[in-house]
Parts: structure tokens; sequence; C-alpha cells
């Protein structure tokens, strides 16, 4: 049996966007997508388990459907989707924040809708920005894919379960390196995340965002970029901004990072908002 519900958001949706995101960083085992028909399919944890959930990305709203009977469940899973997918957010004082910018203002009155998407399973989330670091969007859901393969869990919903920070932090190094395809380094700084969790580190919405960075920069492997990009998709920070990110800059007209960090401040309190704008406006084409 399953449930559906009608999501809708606090304002606009650009449902283009939001599919073409969630369709680029697909895992592929773990998750099944249709951009054209933006359709998404994936598991998200409950108290009582993954849970098989699909999306329907509409022009005014999203339709939520989810493989569970238990209305608690069902409770949880459409507060987790709204937050993954950003419906709460007012787009239209994002909007106003950015009018008069003479880069943005033409960027939001384009895409007023446009919403800041997450990453459901803060975990996952952190593996695969370690995968996609310095490689293509492609190339990192490809690694993501092998990674499931090799140490996820099949689940009876025909997608495999995300493989759990145990299973990372005790695999051996030189079997992960082999199975997934990447550098030795790129192999240790995965297990090295999946053992700072194992050993208590929280990737928690809730925390202290300056803490959380510093926790994070801690690890060997994480740098300044990969702690951004989790504060924006993970942590949910309206604020947070990647001054390092290649593409924002590009955008941006290619200043340093440095300057790129102190050309974001006007767009202060939505810095993350200021981001996805520019990240789709540099990558993004209709379907």
């Amino acid at each position: 049996m399953s449930r559906s519900a009608v999501l809708r958001p606090n304002g606009a949706l650009d449902p283009g966007p939001m599919a073409a995101i969630l369709a680029n960083h697909a895992i592929p085992g773990c998750e099944l997508t249709d951009r054209a028909a933006r359709v998404h399919t994936r598991l998200l944890s409950t108290p009582g388990g993954p849970r098989r959930v699909t999306v329907t990305i509409r022009s005014d709203d999203v339709q939520l459907t989810a493989d569970t009977e238990d209305d608690g469940e069902f409770t949880h899973l459409v507060r987790t989707t709204r937050t993954w997918l950003d419906l709460d957010t007012d787009t239209g004082a994002v909007a106003r924040a950015f009018d008069a910018d003479p880069l943005l203002g033409p960027l939001v009155r384009e895409r007023p809708g446009l919403r800041a998407v997450g990453y459901p399973e803060p975990f996952e989330a952190a593996i695969m920005t370690v995968l996609g670091q310095q490689v293509s969007i492609a190339a990192g859901s490809t690694f993501g894919g092998r990674l499931a393969a090799a140490y996820g869990s099949p689940s009876a919903s025909g997608l495999t379960v995300f493989p759990t920070p145990r299973a990372l932090a005790d695999a051996p190094q030189e079997d992960l390196r082999s199975a997934v395809g990447v550098t030795r380094t790129r192999a240790a700084t995965v297990q090295n995340v999946a053992r700072a969790v194992v050993d208590g580190l929280v990737l928690d919405p809730e925390a202290d965002p300056v803490a959380l960075r510093r926790a994070l920069l801690a690890i060997p492997g994480i740098g300044p970029w990969s702690a951004d990009y989790l504060a924006v998709r993970v942590l949910r920070d309206p604020d947070a901004f990647t001054p390092g990110d290649l593409v924002a800059r590009r955008a941006m007209g290619n200043p340093s990072i440095r300057d790129a960090g102190t050309l974001s401040e006007s767009w202060r309190p939505y810095r993350a908002y200021a981001l996805f704008h520019l990240w789709t406006s540099a990558t993004y084409s209709a379907p």
C-alpha cells in the first residue's frame, strides 16, 4: 500500500530546475529519475526503516507518493520531503531581496520560484560531496553508484540503501578504492568521513554551523569548498555560500575566491539562494 499527498510550496515553484538537480545528482541503483517527466524516486529514512518515495514535480506543487501505510511514517516523510525540496521558504522574500541587484535581479525575475534543493540524507550527502570533488557531476554520480553497489544493501523496494558509516569505515581501503575507481587519497577521505561519523560526528541541520564547519575541516581531505557545500545543501543554512565554487564564480564574472566572498556579502541573508541562481543560470536548460 502507498500513501499520497500534494505538497504546496510557500510561493512560486520552478519545476524544471528542481527536477534537473535531482536528475543530475541521482545515484545509480539508489535513485530512479525521469527528468523530462519531472519524476524522481528514492529511499528516505523513517524511524521504522527506509521507505520508497516518488516525487512528481508540477508547475504549482509536488505530489508525494510513499510506500507506507503508517500515519506517523507518512507524516515524517512529508516533513522530510518539504525540507529536502525547500518547499517552505518564502521565495517572494528572496525575490524582493535580490530585485535591485544588477546580477541577481534578472535571474530571480526569470526564475522567481527557484528553490535551494538539499539532500535528505546527511551522511549520503557528505560522501557524495567527497566523491564529487574535482570531477564532473556525472562522474561523481557514477562513483556513488559503484560505492552503493559494493557496500550498500538491497531493499524490498528494488532500490539500494546507501552504505552505512560503519560499512565504509570498516572496508579495506584498497578494496574500496578498487570498487569505486577513485584515487587512494579520495578513498581515504571517504573513510575519514565515515569514521568521523562512527566516532560521533553528527551532520545535523540543527547544529551550530560554525562548530560543525570546524569539525568538518578537521577531517583529512575535507577542505573549505566541501564544508561550504554541505552547509548549503545539508545544513540548510540560507546564508551559506561557496566562494571557491568554479561554476558560481564563472557566473559572477570569474572573480578570485576572496573577491567572490566579498561580493557575496551584499546578498546576505540569502546567499545560498544567490548560489542556486548562479548555478542554475550557468548550467540549466529546460528538457
